[in-house]
């Protein structure tokens, strides 16, 4: 069938090569004919994509390294100094509360230790008073029990009085909101001018290079997970991006609500999602899988994409109607070649409905080699 176009097409050249011109009328009125185009429906991309077939995983893109900063006094906000994206570094001034109420309390505890002192020092000096007439007998047994009573109420106001001027001053501190450490303002929540009262979010610090992801594991399923496994998955936003990671722990209880488990994973190389709290959805690899993909790698070398294959028009102002004839035999070579072409497209997804049966039962496979390796294993330590 190719032979016969390559055939026809090549007559049509020399037919065109050798047709002499024709009256200006004539090519004035004949209808110039467009070329025929395939459609970008009837092409088909091939991808490279990774085949996985171990348990799925969902979860979201969080950091490691976050910190909700919340007010530690109740207090006005006077100045927010950083916007949501800002980088900061540690120790940086976040946010500002504030401190006047704070300053009040410091200076009336600190009059508080004056005063104490003051009646220590009194306290003193009447004991010694009383002791020195006591020796003399002019001061009852009574009179200094009394007069030490009073020195030690004394020294214990005075130590009282002096923590609550500590606290007054570490609470002086705590009006300014400083960065925990250096990463980037990812949620503000107040303004200035709002009230704040003791346990109130006033904004959140992430660390961005700190992301992996906390996924969530069926239960059923949660017997072929393990620290170390290799995970692949894609990020809402990125396309068809896939990333990579290793399973770092697997939490030992499940959630009361969902009876799934927690995962933590971790992103593998350099290329992670610049962005955090975004939902992820992948696979997590079985270990006879990594075992069978270090071993027999294959890769498929896929070409770019060219572009839609046009026809050359059949010219129309050919002698009698050996245009028509060629045009039919053209259309009637195409058609056929169109109609093998689509059959070969209906016995490959054939094909593939096959291969995905075949690939179910693979996995089956896969999952009882593994539950027989961790058999094994257990048995070995036994005998040990």
């Amino acid at each position: 069938m190719l032979r016969q176009i390559l055939f026809i097409l090549a007559l049509l050249v020399s037919l065109s090569a050798c047709q002499k011109s024709s009256d200006k009328d004539d090519a004035a009125n004949a209808a110039a004919s467009e070329a025929l185009l395939i459609a970008p429906e009837d092409l088909i991309e091939v991808r490279n994509n990774t085949l996985a077939s171990g348990p799925s995983i969902t979860g979201s893109v969080q950091p490691e390294r976050r910190a909700d900063l919340r007010a530690e006094v109740s207090a006005v906000v006077l100045d927010v100094l950083h916007e949501n994206g800002d980088v900061v570094h540690q120790g940086d001034v976040l946010l500002r509360l504030d401190e006047t109420a704070i300053r009040d309390s410091l200076a009336s505890a600190e009059a508080s230790v004056r005063a104490a002192a003051l009646s220590l020092e009194q306290s003193r000096r009447q004991l010694e008073r009383v002791t020195t007439l006591r020796g003399s007998g002019m001061a009852s047994a009574q009179a200094l029990d009394d007069a030490e009573s009073r020195l030690n109420n004394a020294q214990s106001e005075l130590a009282a009085a002096k923590a609550r001027s500590m606290a007054a001053r570490q609470q002086l501190e705590r009006p300014v909101v400083r960065a925990p450490f250096a990463g980037i303002v990812s949620d503000r929540k107040v303004s200035a001018g709002d009230t704040a009262q003791v346990g109130k979010e006033l904004l959140k610090v992430i660390d961005p290079s700190s992301l992996r992801l906390e996924g969530l594991v069926s239960a059923d399923s949660i017997g072929l997970v393990s620290a170390g496994q290799g995970v692949h998955f894609r990020v809402n936003g990125y396309g068809d991006q896939e990333f990579a990671g290793t399973v770092r722990h697997v939490n030992p209880s499940a959630n009361i609500t969902t009876r799934q488990v927690e995962v933590l994973v971790d992103f593998v190389g350099d290329q992670q999602p610049k962005l955090a709290g975004l939902y992820a959805e992948g696979r997590i690899t079985p270990e006879i899988e990594d075992i069978l993909r270090t071993e027999f790698t294959r890769t498929i070398e896929v070409g770019p994409a060219r572009e839609p294959i046009a026809l050359p028009a059949v010219p129309q102002d050919l002698p009698g109607n050996l245009g028509e004839i060629l045009s039919d035999a053209l259309s009637e070579a195409l058609s056929n070649s169109i109609s093998h072409f689509s059959d070969a497209l209906d016995k490959l997804a054939e094909q593939k409905t096959s291969l995905d049966a075949h690939q179910t039962d693979i996995n089956k496979l896969k999952n009882g080699f593994v539950l027989l390796a961790r058999n094994l294993k257990r048995v070995a330590k036994r005998e040990q």
